[in-house]
């Protein structure tokens, strides 16, 4: 076994902040590209239904995520690299946050639609959602975004 997975455990205060320092960045980037699709058909093009709407989201919302990621990273890396850096973030808490994001919307309004009482929900869900998986990956692989 390796040095890493010997000491691995849920219980390090220090990683469980340095993930949520990374999950939030996250959020703030995917919430940006999520909340405005869906706001921006919700004001201009109500009429386009959530089978359009939800995948545009979450595209969007991973692509304004990688963005701010680059943004972040390129203080301290060169652009290039820090894009590949952005795109080699993990794809799976990016999608599970978007999800967690967007299937709060839908449960709590009944369509997918930012209502100013539903948006805390949702961005709440898309933080808890894949927190514990970064918080894995920070702890097990030293893999982190910031």
């Amino acid at each position: 076994m390796s040095e890493h997975t010997d000491l691995f455990h849920w219980h390090c205060r220090h990683t469980w902040l340095a993930s949520a320092k990374n999950t939030l960045w996250c959020l703030l980037g995917c919430a940006i590209g999520d909340f405005g699709t869906i706001y921006y058909f919700q004001a201009y093009q109500p009429e386009v239904g959530a089978v359009v709407v939800m995948p545009l989201a979450i595209v969007n919302g991973l692509l304004t995520s990688i963005a701010l990621e680059t943004l972040i990273l390129a203080k301290q890396l060169p652009w290039l690299q820090a894009f590949k850096t952005a795109m080699g973030m993990s794809l799976i808490s990016m999608i599970g946050m978007e999800l967690a994001m967007n299937a709060t919307d839908w449960i709590l309004v009944g369509e997918l639609r930012l209502t100013w009482w539903s948006i805390l929900p949702s961005l709440l869900m898309g933080f808890l959602t894949p927190w514990p998986y970064n918080y894995w990956r920070l702890k097990k692989f030293g893999v982190a975004c910031h």
